[in-house]
């Protein structure tokens, strides 16, 4: 599924799946690939290095993952270092009623 686009992007890889998680906590892996056009294996190392950063936390529902986000870390590189990750999803996610 890694469908390049030539030239460069605002979004990574790692905050459109974050995005993605916070559109629906209950996605599959192959929902999230597909909504972020990358593969489930990317996908896979993408939630792990979210959850190790402390970003998210997921748990099994009988056969379905829920995750919760922890959007009080801070982003990681050092220019927006000072900003919670929630300074990112107000900025992109809708909000109820828009």
């Amino acid at each position: 599924m890694d469908q390049q686009v030539p030239g460069w992007g605002f979004l990574t890889n790692h905050a459109r799946v974050l995005l993605a998680v916070a559109r629906d906590r209950t996605a599959r892996l192959r929902d999230l690939a597909a909504a972020c056009h990358l593969t489930e294996r990317t996908v896979q190392g993408i939630i792990a290095d979210l959850e190790q950063a402390g970003c998210l936390s997921r748990e099994r529902e009988g056969r379905r993952t829920r995750y919760t986000l922890h959007p009080g870390g801070t982003l990681r590189h050092p220019v927006e270092a000072h900003l919670p990750v929630q300074s990112l999803l107000n900025l992109i996610t809708p909000r109820d009623g828009e």
